[in-house]
């Protein structure tokens, strides 16, 4: 067993080229659909109901199809209407789209908390539309989202997972290489787990810090 994990971590040039493969496609599908999240979320609150039907539409699209089958759409079906993606590319869109959705939910729930008199008072003195929504809703509302949105960036590292199937070289596609050459699964898919493990228990920890930071803020 312990010659086994040897020559898995015999291979460390691959295995760190797949897990900084695996940050990157996780950083920017985070900050990507984070920031989709935010354009999505006004939406949903939006007192008109073909807007807000259309993006709950969407929303509800997303949160009911199964991970895995939205990257087939993607790889797969987006080439038969003409749109050629890469394996790299593909594999970001379909997080990017699919965790949005998640990412405005969680932001919208973070916007009804909001204390109703806060946005009146902020009415009241003038604050409309844009400027509503980005000096005065924007803030407390990331700040009372954030550990609800550290564990969607969890998902997100887990999600990633799946984009060995479109052959992307992320962590999981690189220990499955590497254990079909040597024929040790046990010692690939546990390495690979702990690594992930690693980076997820490095998301709690921020997430613990921020969580802090925002609680001192409020009082």
């Amino acid at each position: 067993m312990i010659n086994d994990f040897q020559t898995i971590w015999g291979q460390w040039p691959d295995i760190w080229g797949g897990f900084l493969n695996t940050l990157l496609l996780v950083s920017v599908a985070a900050v990507t659909s984070l920031l989709f999240g935010i354009l999505l979320t006004p939406m949903l609150m939006s007192s008109r109901p073909g807007i807000a039907r259309t993006a709950h539409g969407f929303c509800d699209a997303m949160r009911c199809v199964p991970f895995l089958l939205f990257v087939y759409v993607i790889y797969f079906a987006l080439p038969s209407m003409g749109i050629r993606l890469s394996n790299w590319s593909s594999g970001v869109l379909a997080l990017v789209l699919y965790n949005s959705a998640y990412m405005a939910v969680l932001l919208k729930g973070a916007w009804q908390d909001l204390p109703a008199d806060s946005i009146e008072s902020a009415r009241a003195f003038g604050f409309q539309g844009f400027n509503l929504v980005r000096r005065i809703i924007l803030p407390p509302m990331l700040m009372r989202a954030i550990p609800s949105l550290g564990n969607q960036l969890i998902q997100i590292v887990k999600d990633s997972a799946f984009l060995s199937i479109i052959a992307v070289t992320e962590l999981t596609s690189v220990m499955n290489a590497i254990q079909s050459t040597y024929f040790i699964p046990f010692a690939a898919f546990l390495s690979a787990v702990l690594l992930y493990w690693v980076l997820c228990l490095c998301i709690e920890i921020l997430t613990s810090l921020l969580t802090r930071y925002a609680e001192e803020r409020r009082t």
